[in-house]
């Protein structure tokens, strides 16, 4: 239900290449590190953010979404799920086309606020296990 097939085919082809990484820094050990360079692999644009605002895999970081200074159009996060729930009230209120909640980040009732909202969302799922499947 909260990664079905379609929505995230949807996501992963239609909803746009600017990707904001919400907890991406230059920590390679950290997950987020890996699965923002599979994205970039495939043409994603990742862009980071971050408390530090970190320059990673040659985007330049921001501190939060909202000073961001271009559209994004999908939101990928990787905080704790007591956390997840106010990216994703953020995510809406930038205009984002999507919200990806990563492997164990889980929270139903921002799943059905952010859809209410009309966004396209997947939750504890990884963009870089679903997009080589893609094909």
């Amino acid at each position: 239900m909260y990664g079905d097939p379609a929505t995230i085919r949807k996501i992963l082809r239609e909803s746009g290449d600017t990707w904001a990484v919400v907890g991406l820094s230059s920590n390679e050990n950290r997950a987020a590190y890996g699965v923002a360079r599979v994205l970039q692999r495939y043409g994603k644009r990742v862009v980071p953010v971050h408390p530090k605002a970190e320059t990673v895999h040659g985007e330049q970081g921001y501190p939060s979404l909202a000073a961001i200074p271009f559209p994004v159009d999908v939101v990928d996060v990787f905080v704790n799920s007591e956390l997840a729930g106010g990216i994703a009230d953020e995510a809406v209120g930038i205009g984002a086309k999507a919200v990806w909640f990563q492997l164990g980040v889980v929270d139903e009732a921002a799943y059905d606020k952010t859809r209410a909202a009309g966004l396209a969302m997947v939750m504890d799922r990884c963009p870089a296990i679903e997009i080589p499947r893609l094909g």
